[in-house]
């Protein structure tokens, strides 16, 4: 859990580069082109490999605190172009980083700790999320992100779109807005031979049906919302994008440091109860983070850079989500579900003290120290619960590559 990782992330730069090299070393295969620019006015690249009609596109960099997503991009168009019989009548297309701006205030490119990922934590508020902005906003009013990414969905029409996530401590699923018979095998597979957990109950993916362990297909619409005050709706986003086209998405997710506490299929012995206490704590950690953003607000002097907006956003989320918790049956009666419920509760509020830490440091405030020993407590019982340790960067890598690869497969096979 301490260690050192073997490797580390690398960042949107040394992404460019290196696609940058594999079109000019394999010019009449790859190309590399610009296709928008962020709200900054950072560029946003993609990377091409072949020239078929029949196309898959692999999305990285969609929440900033996902940094898996880059390597994995490399990894995949490097074995496209290694092995032909993936190119044979289609093509592959690599956007490198879908939020540039988030990736660039996300400072942890190789944590030592859950401790150290969150001294550099930032993910944006929702509506400022590429992927999840439709959900959230007018269509006049998106994000050149989105606007970019879905530009690109209308141009190529992939029949598979696969956008790359991750988690910070847990196990390993997949979203599917559409079934891929087959995929369920492979995926299990190579989470066992790399040892990282199948996360079974998933609180992502909460009341999904499952069509093999770890592997969730969104419900029809019209279906419940576990969540009902979450403001996101996955059927919005630009997964479902692709769905004017006849294709689909799959979100492959993959932990920093895996849990096992995500992977037991057993019933919970008492699962709403559970659940009313874990709310109960959310709430009693968000009130603590409340108090001092309220104590500090006077002295921040009118700031409202993203780190405040997204600490702001998560808090405000919290009321809604404990009172789901409370009120509502739990779409699953597992351990594996209430282990996921239990880290997703622990995250907000620390995610949200570990921004408001930064913006406090940059001014020096006084409350800084509090909110610092405040993120290190979270951060040591988060890990210690869940028992947390390392999955080396490699691992986490292969492991999203190869299921990239088979849901391409299974997929193309599903469209002909």
């Amino acid at each position: 859990m301490s260690l050192l990782p073997e490797l580390r992330y690398p960042t949107v730069t040394e992404l460019v580069v290196t696609a940058r090299a594999l079109a000019a070393q394999r010019p009449g295969v790859c190309t590399l082109r610009q296709i928008g620019v962020s709200r900054a006015g950072r560029p946003l690249h993609l990377l091409s490999v072949g020239r078929a009609r029949r196309a898959v596109l692999v999305v990285a960099g969609a929440h900033a605190n996902e940094p898996t997503g880059g390597a994995t991009v490399l990894s995949v168009a490097e074995r496209v172009l290694h092995e032909g019989e993936l190119r044979d009548g289609t093509s592959w297309h690599f956007l490198l980083c879908a939020d540039p701006d988030g990736a660039s205030l996300h400072v942890t490119p190789a944590p030592r700790s859950l401790f150290d990922y969150h001294l550099g934590f930032y993910r944006p508020p929702g509506p400022e999320q590429p992927e999840w902005s439709p959900s959230e906003l007018p269509p006049d009013r998106l994000p050149p992100e989105t606007r970019a990414l879905t530009g690109i969905i209308d141009e190529l029409r992939p029949y598979l779109q696969v956008t790359l996530h991750g988690t910070d401590v847990g196990g390993s699923w997949v979203q599917l807005t559409k079934d891929v018979p087959g995929l369920a095998e492979p995926f299990a597979k190579s989470a066992a031979e790399l040892n990282i957990p199948v996360e079974t109950g998933s609180s992502d993916a909460a009341g999904w049906p499952a069509s093999g362990p770890g592997v969730h297909v969104m419900p029809a619409p019209g279906a419940g919302a576990a969540y009902p005050s979450m403001p996101d709706d996955a059927r919005c986003s630009t997964w479902y994008h692709v769905h004017r086209y006849g294709g689909l998405t799959a979100v492959v997710e993959v932990p920093m440091w895996a849990s096992d506490l995500v992977d037991d299929p057993a019933p919970h012995p008492a699962p709403a109860a559970a659940m009313r206490q874990l709310a109960a704590r959310l709430l009693r950690n968000t009130r603590e983070v409340e108090r001092i953003l309220a104590d500090a607000l006077p002295r921040l002097d009118g700031t409202d850079g993203p780190l405040l907006r997204a600490a702001r956003w998560g808090l405000e989320l919290v009321p809604g989500l404990a009172a789901d918790w409370t009120h509502t049956t739990p779409v699953n009666g597992s351990r594996a579900y209430v282990g996921s419920v239990d880290a997703f509760g622990r995250r907000l509020p620390l995610r949200a003290a570990a921004m408001l830490m930064r913006v406090l440091q940059e001014t020096d405030d006084r409350a800084a120290p509090r909110l610092e020993r405040l993120v290190a407590t979270w951060s040591h019982a988060f890990a210690e619960r869940f028992r947390a340790r390392w999955v080396p960067l490699e691992h986490q890598v292969e492991h999203q590559s190869r299921t990239v690869v088979a849901a391409a497969l299974h997929a193309r096979d599903r469209a002909t």
